[in-house]
């Protein structure tokens, strides 16, 4: 990489060498200003690349009688605040914005996808340097005063050239590694069905001889649900999970009262803690006293819960209590009896294979729920002991290299966006290209430092202004001439 490739450089403000402007919104009393033909861009739609469409539309009227204007195609926009904050597109048409956007226009110094990554690489820093509270805005200010490091043309277009090929691999690499994090889903609820169509034990009993369980052959098995199916192993049979072990849930003692909170020592669970596999610990706590006066009590170490309802994905959720602990109304706890004490990671199994489809079974209006009865009454296919223990280790093991496997993918996926701040990080700071890319851009027609490039713009603003100065000079004269002539 070369030491020197910055010589022809030069540190400028983006207001130096950019026009920029933002937008506005047109009045939401007048229904006629929305009618219009006129794309209006608003900041939730800067994740499309190049926008050449918009939700909404306004009329030209609306351009006249508001702070909006239209920007040409090609402009460069960026989202001043709100949750888009720093996030950036190119216009495809002619376009409006609201006022939360800031458009660039394009310039003659500086090539619009060379200051677009420029932008991506000093997103962070533009957050940084906004103002308010929990949501920053950029001002025109700040944007303005922005530093940006001016190479010549040549340069500037070879740079972002080599930009786009790395990341062009740098995106492959990470679609490869997203393709194998779906196909990873596929093998773990295939080797899930398996186990609980018996067929993962007798893989187990004669050894495994081809692990590559496709999609196909998931979708061609039979539902192992079904109680009214006869696609049940030897020695298996239908229970209900009622019949196995004693299914309860919890309580929440009042809020109100001090007694039932202040300085509690016994961990008080909800729904939002089984979002992980096991459950090791509290955000609340609860008093000896909310155990007494409460239908609150202690769930054992080692039982199973269940989120019968709760935001997002949570409801359906099944978890392993690793403390002794109370838990909230919306968790089902699953304590199994005595003699099916053997049975508890089996059943846990067959609860995270068919989160889905418990899921499903919830009623209610806005928010469904599960409830007891539900859960009691939902059907497992049920092995003997022994056999739900070696089909157990066959999930445990295959899944473990899954998880490891997981692991690195996610691992890769974080190097991969490192990589890619990195890429931006060593192109801005000109170490990007190498000497003989470097000589090649000297050879190219238009290649001049970055302040003869300023200087030959700026005479050339300047020689515009002067023409545009003395016709209207001219045009003055005509018309006092013409107006002496009449007298």
């Amino acid at each position: 990489m070369s030491s020197s490739m910055r010589e022809d450089w030069e540190e400028v403000e983006l207001g130096e060498v950019c026009f920029t402007t933002s937008g506005g919104t047109p009045s939401r009393n007048n229904l006629e200003f929305y009618q219009g033909e006129i794309p209006w861009v608003k900041s939730g739609e800067l994740d499309k690349g190049i926008i050449y469409d918009t939700e909404e539309h306004i009329s030209e009227e609306a351009v006249k009688k508001s702070s909006a204007k239209i920007f040409p195609e090609g402009t460069l926009l960026i989202a001043l605040y709100g949750a888009t904050i720093g996030k950036l597109a190119f216009l495809g048409v002619e376009a409006t914005t609201n006022q939360a956007i800031c458009g660039i226009y394009k310039s003659q110094a500086i090539a619009s996808k060379y200051l677009y990554n420029f932008l991506l690489n000093r997103k962070q820093k533009l957050i940084s340097q906004g103002t308010g509270g929990a949501q920053p805005n950029i001002s025109q200010t700040i944007l303005k005063k922005l530093s940006v490091p001016l190479a010549p043309l040549p340069i500037q277009r070879a740079i972002v050239s080599k930009i786009e090929a790395l990341f062009s691999d740098l995106d492959n690499g990470i679609a490869n590694f997203k393709t194998a994090q779906a196909q990873l889903k596929i093998y773990r609820q295939a080797v899930l069905k398996k186990a609980f169509e018996g067929k993962l034990s007798e893989l187990g009993k004669v050894g495994l001889k081809d692990d590559r369980i496709i999609e196909e052959e998931i979708l061609k098995s039979n539902n192992p649900k079904n109680p009214n199916s006869d696609n049940l192993p030897k020695g298996w049979k239908w229970v209900k999970l009622g019949e196995v072990a004693l299914v309860n849930t919890g309580s929440t003692p009042k809020r109100g009262n001090s007694k039932y909170w202040d300085n509690g020592t016994i961990p008080w669970i909800t729904s939002g803690a089984l979002n992980e596999l096991f459950v090791n610990k509290a955000d609340e706590y609860i008093t000896e006293t909310a155990l007494k006066e409460t239908n609150c009590k202690i769930i054992s170490e080692g039982s199973l819960l269940v989120a019968m309802y709760g935001e997002g994905k949570t409801r359906g959720k099944c978890s392993e209590l690793k403390i002794d602990a109370a838990t909230n109304q919306a968790i089902a706890t699953i304590s199994m009896l005595n003699e099916y004490s053997k049975s508890k990671v089996f059943v846990k199994w067959f609860f995270i294979m068919n989160y889905e489809e418990i899921r499903l079974l919830s009623s209610g209006g806005v928010q469904p729920n599960l409830n007891l009865s539900i859960i009691k009454n939902t059907i497992i296919p049920f092995p003997p002991i022994a056999e739900q223990t070696q089909i157990v280790q066959e999930i445990e093991s295959r899944l473990s290299v899954c998880d490891k496997v997981e692991q690195s993918i996610s691992e890769s996926l974080i190097k991969a966006e490192a990589l890619r701040q990195s890429i931006l990080k060593k192109a801005f700071e000109g170490k990007l290209l190498s000497e003989a890319e470097i000589e090649q851009c000297k050879k190219e027609a238009d290649y001049e430092p970055a302040s003869g490039l300023l200087t030959r713009i700026e005479r050339s603003r300047n020689e515009k202004i002067k023409a545009e100065k003395l016709a209207k000079e001219q045009e003055q004269k005509k018309a006092t001439t013409k107006k002496k002539s009449k007298k």
